[in-house]
């Protein structure tokens, strides 16, 4: 998710305490200072390996009470109640030969030709699917846990190793996201060692691999991916779909005053390609411009163009759950930051809305005006929408819109127009998100955990004054969990219920 920090600042866990829940903290810290982690009763510290960095990419296994995390050269497992009780560790270094190819092509031997690992994905009940970086030479293989806790089994298959191009990055600075469903892994990630060919790819499972149009920039920009998703479309698994979040550079002729885009992408789970044009290329893919921002009085809005991070709140009807996003401004004199909220009613109105279309490189995008061809363009084959039974059968002009319109044309308002939670002119930006949803005597409310770049957690719950629509926000606690000199490149939180 991010790069890795290099220097005399270790990579530290925590675990805290907190109103009956268990916050677990993964920090990753920035060049030379004497960083030292908060002395505290309800604080456990990891402070890693000499020989490690990067530990960036996590996976919480509740079944098992243990904590995934992987890192360079290695993938540890913790207990998730003491993070330094019964740790476990597999060293899964680069080969020699990788790590020369590696320096040989002009990267940094001591901080890019290692092995980082970036994919770690439940396969079955046994096994986890992990891939690395492997020195710009990505590879993947399969991680034995047991079936329980008590087997007490963690160990890499060391007989089976397969290439992992389209499923890890090459650079381990490289943001990604990857999502294993049904036997089947979607990653966006960058294909090639330049990275310069980004796409998202289905991998695994029996069907040929599928990915986005290549070198397309309609389609993808220099993206970096922050989440992957399934949601159900309907009670129907076949239109199941899959949405992403990612931003991106702006498309040539998309005048918005800002270099980076933040985008929602949705695509069918069961999307095969097509049959003449778009072979195992995605024939579903859209996306959509995400806005954050606050109404000016004048007119002139406040704008957060970067997504950081997203988490989905589940609710009672899986198809509909609540998007939160963390943003910040791209602007390096306005520092600011904020959480808006998203609906899937409102996100699949956009996606049922106007195509974005331009007519040629010196015309503006406009609302597609002509006829859009039946069945629409991003419905999934099935029998709930269009009697289609695989996107190979679609017609030969449904496939040349998809690929020439992959762009929404309305940008995906939040709810109630505007942020949950701003933050400008203070030190810190946000970071990351997740958000737990409490029962109180007047009813529910999700309580958002908000890390910043200066080792802080925000506490903070949004309470309606006279609707859900007028929002209040109510920091309940900010907890100072690192002491630092620099800042903290991220912060990623979990929430383990005790």
């Amino acid at each position: 998710q991010y790069s890795d920090s290099a220097g005399v600042c270790q990579t530290g866990l925590a675990s805290v305490y907190i109103s009956g829940y268990c916050l677990l903290m993964f920090a990753f810290f920035f060049l030379f200072c004497p960083s030292e982690m908060l002395e505290s009763s309800n604080l456990v510290t990891f402070t890693g390996l000499a020989n490690s960095s990067g530990y960036d990419t996590f996976l919480m296994d509740e079944e098992r009470g243990r904590l995934l995390v992987g890192a360079e050269d290695h993938v540890f497992s913790f207990d998730l109640v003491n993070i330094n009780r019964d740790v476990k560790q597999i060293a899964w270094p680069a080969t020699p030969s990788k790590r020369d190819e590696c320096k040989w092509a002009g990267k940094d031997l001591g901080k890019e030709c290692s092995n980082f690992v970036r994919v770690l994905q439940p396969y079955n009940q046994t096994h986890i699917y992990i891939c690395g970086t492997g020195a710009f030479h990505p590879i993947c293989s399969y991680l034995e846990i047991g079936k329980r806790a008590e087997d007490n089994i963690f160990r890499l298959d060391a007989n089976y190793f397969e290439n992992g191009r389209g499923k890890s990055p090459y650079d381990p600075n490289m943001q990604s996201s990857s999502l294993l469903i049904d036997g089947e892994l979607y990653s966006g990630t960058s294909a090639d060692f330049m990275g310069r060919d980004f796409a998202i790819f289905r991998t695994l499972g029996s069907h040929h691999p599928v990915r986005t149009e290549q070198h397309d920039s309609r389609w993808l920009n220099d993206p970096r991916f922050l989440g992957i998703h399934l949601i159900p479309e309907s009670d129907n698994p076949e239109d199941d779909k899959i949405f992403l979040f990612f931003k991106e550079s702006a498309m040539d002729g998309e005048h918005t005053g800002k270099a980076t885009i933040s985008r929602i992408g949705q695509l069918c789970k069961n999307d095969m390609g097509g049959h003449r044009s778009l072979v195992n290329k995605w024939t579903t893919f859209l996306k959509a411009k995400l806005t954050c921002s606050v109404p000016g009085l004048s007119g002139i809005d406040t704008h957060f163009d970067e997504l950081q991070d997203v988490f989905l709140m589940s609710a009672k009807d899986p198809k509909n759950p609540v998007i939160y996003a963390v943003f910040t401004t791209s602007s390096n004199i306005f520092r600011g930051s904020a959480i808006c909220m998203y609906s899937m009613a409102d996100i699949r109105r956009v996606f049922l809305g106007p195509y974005a279309h331009r007519d040629g490189p010196n015309y503006q995008w406009v609302p597609f005006q002509g006829r859009v061809p039946y069945p629409r363009p991003g419905t999934c084959p099935s029998k709930t929408f269009g009697g289609f039974d695989s996107t190979k059968d679609l017609p030969d002009d449904v496939i040349t819109f998809a690929r020439l319109h992959p762009a929404m044309y309305n940008p995906m308002q939040p709810m109630g127009g505007k942020p949950i939670v701003v933050r400008t002119n203070v030190e810190y930006q946000f970071t990351q998100l997740v958000v737990d949803r409490v029962e109180a005597e007047d009813g529910q409310y999700d309580v958002m955990f908000v890390g910043t770049d200066l080792g802080t957690v925000l506490k903070v719950v949004t309470i309606p004054r006279e609707s859900w629509h007028d929002l209040e926000e109510v920091v309940l606690e900010e907890m100072t969990v690192f002491r630092s000199c620099a800042f903290l490149l991220a912060i990623g939180i979990e929430i383990l219920q005790l």
